[in-house]
């Protein structure tokens, strides 16, 4: 027992060390190399603008104070205890939403000849086993066969392709999927299950032949322990993913953003300055951002991400829907899971469910 805390610590630190995000929108739409803007200055410049000034101060003051009533009135709300209850009752799929998540975009990867980002690509007739293992990475992984050694194989790969080629770290998303699908297994519905069922069953002919499923039970029972900790990994994950993001691609780099909002004509949707569209894309993303990695308001802050990834695919439409899956299926999982140990929830806020509730069932 004394063990958990440390190995949580340590798995929570490497979420957070290698999820960092897909710089996702920004490099997928627009072209390399734009001009280069000091972030400090453009940030004041932005915000010395009195009608900026005033609108930023009152959106941020409008969102803490809806997060706040919400915080107050939360248990008092039957159809958010219902919503929880019936969120927790899905935890056992969790396992099924990752392998989906990961397994489509692995298959259009192999196909479409590209290293887990549409900006990295590869010559697929110079190498035919890169996309032949992508692929096989992609439908084992939808089938839930063998899932903890394909997710495995899968970390191998992408820590070679990130030494090989560093701008896969566009992709990093893949990392704490993989790593909780190691924790998981393959879960049900998937092959795992169902062979491991068979296998385990005394006078099946397969039992006697099946050289592995003794070390998947065995796999089982050493990760249990760990379990309780996959909604720490996959909500950390994404919350500096979106923290970098913000603070690196938008107000560190802010002539990125300003191409894709001149790109896209942007400001004619929101007609505000085009700096502020930026200033206030960066802070968001942020703030959600260090929500999640504190385990704050959680289930909202999943929702909110989901709905300025699915915002952003509408609004960009040459953003390569592929390049996402990934994060829609991680901010899934996170939202039917909600915050788990080492958060803000846990430790101070009010539940309305049991204390089981992140907790993912064995298989």
């Amino acid at each position: 027992m004394t063990r958990r805390p440390a190995i949580a610590s340590v798995l929570a630190f490497l979420a957070a060390a290698v999820s960092r995000p897909v710089q996702a929108h920004v490099d997928y739409v627009t072209d390399s190399g734009p001009e280069t803007r000091d972030a400090l200055a453009f940030t004041v410049q932005v915000l010395s603008e009195p009608f900026n000034a005033a609108l930023f101060v009152g959106a941020g003051l409008a969102v803490v104070l809806g997060v706040a009533a919400y915080l107050w009135v939360r248990p008092t709300i039957t159809d958010i205890v219902i919503l929880r209850e019936k969120l927790a009752s899905y935890a056992d799929l969790v396992p099924w939403m990752l392998r989906l998540s990961v397994g489509l975009p692995l298959i259009g990867a192999g196909f479409q000849g590209y290293l887990f980002a549409p900006t990295v690509t590869f010559n697929v007739g110079a190498n035919p086993f890169l996309r032949l293992l992508f692929i096989g990475l992609g439908f084992l992984t939808l089938f839930g066969l063998a899932t903890r050694i394909v997710a495995t194989v899968g970390l191998l790969t992408y820590a070679w392709a990130l030494v090989t080629t560093p701008t896969v770290f566009i992709a990093i998303e893949y990392v704490p999927i993989f790593l909780a699908l190691f924790v998981l297994g393959g879960g049900r519905p998937s092959a795992d299950d169902m062979l491991q069922e068979v296998a385990s069953t005394d006078g099946t002919i397969y039992g006697r032949v099946d050289p592995i499923h003794h070390l998947k039970a065995y796999l089982d029972e050493r990760t249990r322990p760990l379990r309780v900790y996959v909604p720490v990994i996959l909500r950390v994950g994404m919350g500096a993913a979106f923290v970098y993001l913000g603070l690196v691609q938008k107000l560190a780099e802010p002539s990125s953003g300003l191409a894709v909002v001149a790109k896209y004509n942007l400001t004619a949707v929101v007609p505000v300055d085009p700096g502020l569209w930026v200033v206030g894309a960066g802070v968001t993303e942020i703030a959600v951002g260090l929500a999640l990695v504190a385990g704050f308001f959680t289930r909202g802050s999943a929702a909110t991400a989901f709905v300025l990834f699915t915002l952003t695919l509408f609004g960009l439409p040459d953003d390569p829907v592929l390049a996402h899956v990934a994060l829609f299926g991680m901010v899934s999982a996170v939202f039917t899971l909600g915050a788990g140990p080492l958060s803000f929830d846990h430790w101070f806020g009010r539940p309305a469910v049991g204390e089981g509730e992140s907790v993912v069932p064995a298989d």
